[in-house]
């Protein structure tokens, strides 16, 4: 394949278009998708040599893709890391990023605050097998001083975090967790690369769902584990090759086209979201609203330091508890419930009965999930008709 290189110095329009994009010998304008799930060699001789490691090419779709490579060198270029591996989901990424260097007897730290497949994995998986697990509020860094006491392996971040968009400072938190031994694994999903860059904060693994913003229109499943060649080499590689959550070579197409369009989307998507967040502040039947671009967002210095613009997502607590959001959530005619996010259309969730419904109540309230707390996910309509959509279905509260 011949490559069209795209160097740091290109700007990131052109990294998001051109980036990590090779051609075959037949020339194609867009990206091949190689929809194989092996490959061939000419000798047995190749054969032995492409498994001995000592001749280059690809062995098997389990290992990896053209396609998926493609996806892989892209979102290099975009987060700035020396090497990616992709997955077939988020959670296939974030399951691989916190298991694989992990080992009986292990320590990891988490915030309380985080989506409820990442708190299973954490809370009722990990334990089976003799890792320890200690949760701290995630501002809060004297919990992070007291969980770095003893040696730690790893710690999971999220910020802003699922679902009400919490702030954890990730460069204090590292500084604080790494000389107790621990890799630094920044779930960045609600942020975009576009907006946070955790490896410039102190991070050493990244990980994204990129059913999310990355393809942006709802239409596909994929993960990316981003870090550096010898932390992959050291835990990542082996385990994604013989464990086997592999992407699927045409949803790695669908998303590298989505990336083509994410620094439009994104920014659009924020300003809209900034609109709605400042609207629903001033509503009578919205008793709180937690936005990262508003200055009244509990940990918003955090934020301001961190990210380049308030993000995609709002979240708010309706006057009337359940009712109160029931209520609003079926009125609703433009906007979808759905528990999906960084969506072209706008989707709005309720936490407490879907995305964070298996952990208790208590557990809810104190990351801030009340039973009138709804999560919106701004799309990409135009902003004047969700806002008077918004508008309307507050009026049935």
């Amino acid at each position: 394949m011949t490559d069209d290189p795209t160097p740091d110095s290109f700007g990131l329009a052109t990294r998001l278009v051109r980036g990590g994009l090779h051609r075959s010998p037949h020339k194609e304008t867009a990206e091949a998708i190689y929809l194989t799930s092996g490959f061939v060699y000419d000798t047995a001789e190749e054969a032995d040599a492409r498994f001995a490691g000592t001749s280059p090419g690809y062995l098997y779709g389990r290992y990896a893709n053209p396609t998926v490579r493609m996806l892989e060198e892209r979102l290099m270029g975009l987060e700035g890391a020396e090497e990616c591996l992709c997955t077939g989901s988020g959670m296939a990424a974030v399951t691989a990023s916190v298991v694989a260097p992990l080992r009986a007897g292990d320590r990891v730290a988490a915030p309380r605050a985080l989506f409820s497949s990442c708190l299973w994995l954490l809370d009722t998986y990990l334990p089976r097998f003799g890792v320890e697990v200690v949760f701290v509020d995630g501002d809060d860094l004297d919990q992070w001083r007291a969980a770095a006491a003893k040696p730690l392996k790893l710690v999971l971040l999220e910020s802003p975090s699922n679902p009400v968009l919490g702030g954890v400072d990730l460069k204090a938190v590292a500084d604080i967790v790494k000389p107790a031994g621990a890799i630094v694994v920044v779930d960045n999903v609600f942020a975009t690369p576009l907006l946070q860059q955790p490896l410039t904060l102190g991070a050493d693994v990244v990980v994204y769902s990129t059913t999310k913003h990355m393809d942006g229109q709802g239409r596909t499943l994929g993960g990316a584990i981003l870090a550096s060649k010898a932390l992959m080499d050291e835990h990542y590689r082996d385990f994604l090759r013989h464990t086997g959550p592999a992407l699927s070579p045409f949803n790695a197409w669908v998303i590298l086209k989505g990336l083509e369009t994410i620094h439009l989307r994104v920014p659009a998507q924020c300003t809209s979201a900034a609109r709605i967040a400042d609207a629903l502040a001033a509503h009578p039947k919205v008793t709180r609203v937690l936005y990262p671009g508003r200055a009244d967002h509990p940990q918003r210095a955090i934020h301001a330091r961190q990210m380049s613009a308030g993000g995609t997502l709002v979240a708010l607590e309706i006057a009337g508890g359940r009712e109160g959001a029931f209520r609003f959530l079926d009125a609703l005619q433009l906007i979808d419930i759905s528990n999906n996010l960084g969506d072209a259309k706008s989707l709005a969730t309720h936490p407490a009965t879907t995305t964070h419904r298996r952990i208790t109540e208590a557990q809810r309230l104190h990351i801030g999930v009340t039973p009138g707390t709804v999560r919106i996910s701004v799309g990409l309509e135009t902003c004047e008709d969700l806002l008077a959509d918004i508008a309307q279905a507050l009026e049935a509260v």
